[in-house]
């Protein structure tokens, strides 16, 4: 295929809603060269953030009134791009992007598109039951039009994205969010929904190929969210919500690889880095920039 218009966009948001740690990200990725290395236009940064410790009584969320202005002001910086035919690379910022970029998919073109959801968690909470009220425990939810009647609408049509159009893939957290009253993948309808030891027993690179082919063929198009607390504690140490296993580095590019490769992958994001935890080496954000250049350097 032709060689992809790669934009390279940062969101620094941390839904924390004070300054530091994830928004920090996208500024800590450009120093390392990502732009350069995967040879991509530069896109700037959205004029976003997430402000505020509250969890506002209405919603659960926690400083919901720029949730919103945060996710309304992705769509609107996404759409133009995804319509003019770029394939957007996000720099995140935390999770609390993805509802935005959902809504970007779809103001672009109202047609049907797909979710690969690649992350350690089901973020399926809504503002009742997330244990924090943060933003970044409801996206999921969120882009299949479970949740808070503001952000299931940011697109054209509710939900932004059907279930059945979602692969969410290599989370941990089943147990723990259910003890919670989370919603599971199944009650919402979402089409695959394989827990980190499955995607390992299955193999990873399979998995991957599958789910592209099974989202391009029900959808038509697909955006790759992938979330670095999927990985190791080992593999990617500088990332906030800590949990026992994950997968490795060549595992996560064996399962993502077939996805941001294939014609019908309209874009990726990288999300949840926390540039505070790292060293003064800046090893995380140098493995994250390389783990993009084996993804995006290799599908134009």
């Amino acid at each position: 295929m032709n060689r992809r218009d790669v934009v390279v966009v940062g969101v620094p948001i941390d839904s924390l809603g004070k300054h530091g740690g994830t928004e920090l990200a996208p500024a800590a990725l450009r120093e390392q060269g990502i732009v350069e290395i995967l040879g991509a236009r530069e896109g700037g940064d959205l004029d976003v953030r997430i402000v505020g410790t509250e969890r506002d009584p209405e919603s659960g969320i926690v400083g919901y009134p720029t949730v919103v202005s945060t996710c309304e002001g992705v769509r609107d910086g996404l759409a133009p791009l995804i319509r003019g035919g770029a394939f957007p690379v996000v720099l995140g910022g935390c999770c609390t992007l993805v509802p935005g970029v959902a809504a970007a998919l779809r103001a672009a073109d109202p047609g049907p598109a797909g979710l690969a959801y690649i992350d350690g968690h089901l973020d399926l909470y809504d503002g009742r039951t997330s244990p924090t009220g943060e933003a970044a425990d409801v996206p999921l939810a969120v882009a299949v039009g479970h949740g808070d009647p503001a952000l299931i609408s940011l697109g054209p049509a509710v939900p932004m994205i059907e279930p059945r159009h979602v692969a969410l893939l290599a989370h941990r957290d089943t147990d723990e969010a259910r003890s919670y009253g989370s919603v599971m993948p199944g009650d919402l309808g979402i089409g695959v929904s394989l827990d980190c030891a499955e995607v390992q027993s299955a193999g990873p690179g399979a998995v991957g190929a599958e789910a592209a082919s099974r989202l391009a063929d029900a959808a038509g198009r697909f955006w790759l969210s992938i979330d670095v607390d999927v990985m190791s504690d080992g593999a990617f140490p500088s990332t906030p919500v800590k949990q026992p296993g994950g997968l490795e580095v060549e595992e996560l590019v064996a399962l993502t690889r077939p996805l941001a490769e294939h014609p019908a992958c309209a874009g990726l994001n990288l999300m949840c880095y926390d540039v505070d935890m790292d060293d003064a080496e800046r090893s995380s954000a140098r493995a994250l920039v390389e783990l993009a250049r084996r993804l995006v350097a290799t599908s134009g």
